[in-house]
């Protein structure tokens, strides 16, 4: 199983989301091709009804403390009551490009 359904099984169950994405974003950083370090979440739950910003984080980190630990470099979570998310109007901000640059490009040698 992939880094990235292993993610989307266990949030899915765990949130029982009303919308859950799971987008695989390492290709937009300095890492080998098909690796899966970089993902972006952007799920709606009625469980965060209750749960400040920093406790909704902290939830999804306990849940995908395997794949932190095994791999997974970032993880950008967009985290909505279904009332955020409607009034959102069902979107999540984009990922801003990557600004870092790998070890091996010439250009970041000092």
């Amino acid at each position: 199983m992939s880094i990235q359904q292993s993610i989307e099984q266990k949030l899915a169950a765990e949130f029982e989301a009303e919308h859950l994405a799971v987008e695989n974003e390492s290709h937009m950083h300095s890492v080998p091709p098909n690796s899966e370090t970089h993902f972006k979440v952007t799920m709606v739950s009625g469980r965060f009804e209750s749960l400040g910003k920093v406790k909704r984080h902290q939830t999804v980190y306990q849940v995908l403390a395997a794949e932190l630990a095994g791999g997974v470099h970032a993880l950008a979570l967009h985290l909505y009551t279904p009332q955020e998310w409607s009034a959102r109007q069902e979107s999540a901000p984009a990922s801003p490009q990557c600004v870092g640059g790998s070890k091996h490009d010439p250009a970041n040698q000092a």
